[in-house]
């Protein structure tokens, strides 16, 4: 810290150097550029153009029908329709499914089987550390959703046994709004 300031040129001066030089206003109807937008070619707000790395998007907004009635992954049902990535989707005539392709293994855990020896060395009670369990689920819930000739899946981790019968209350729910 005792050096001069070797960026403010060459009459070492010390301390901070003098502000840039104010730059002209951008117009309000150029974003700046940034991710997704060339620094060159920022569009104006009204006429997005697709850039590399975004995938296109609809040129109107997707009405909203108010307050989510149910999300099952990243599919959203709002009033009458069903909103996903891809875009909205119909909900009188959608037709859901879920499939678990979830599985659970159940195993002696290695604590136990040390346990179990050492304790057999000493006391013969030690085979009681074999009846010891351990149950772990992995695998996904895929849910798919057709409506209005168009299709979208999701994958919803499992969490444990209990994850698809969860699942599996939603999209009935879900298939009753369908149907009226």
């Amino acid at each position: 810290m005792t050096e001069p300031n070797s960026y403010q040129g060459g009459d070492k001066q010390w301390g901070p150097g003098q502000p840039p030089p104010a730059q002209p206003a951008v117009p309000p109807s150029t974003p700046p550029p940034g991710y997704g937008y060339p620094a060159n070619a920022a569009p104006a707000y009204g006429n997005p153009t697709p850039a590399y790395g975004y995938p296109h998007q609809p040129a109107a907004p997707v009405p909203m029908g108010g307050a989510p009635v149910l999300a099952i992954g990243d599919i959203t049902v709002m009033g009458d329709q069903i909103i996903t990535p891809a875009g909205s989707l119909p909900l009188r005539g959608a037709v859901w499914n879920a499939t678990d392709m979830s599985h659970t293994e159940e195993k002696i855990p290695t604590v136990a089987i040390v346990l179990a020896i050492v304790f057999f060395i000493f006391c013969l009670l030690g085979l009681f550390f074999l009846l010891m369990k351990e149950r772990k689920t992995t695998g996904f819930i895929q849910v798919t959703v057709t409506s209005a000739g168009r299709h979208h899946s999701t994958m919803i981790p499992a969490l444990g046994p209990h994850t698809f019968p969860a699942v599996m209350g939603q999209i009935n729910y879900a298939r009753s709004l369908s149907n009226m």
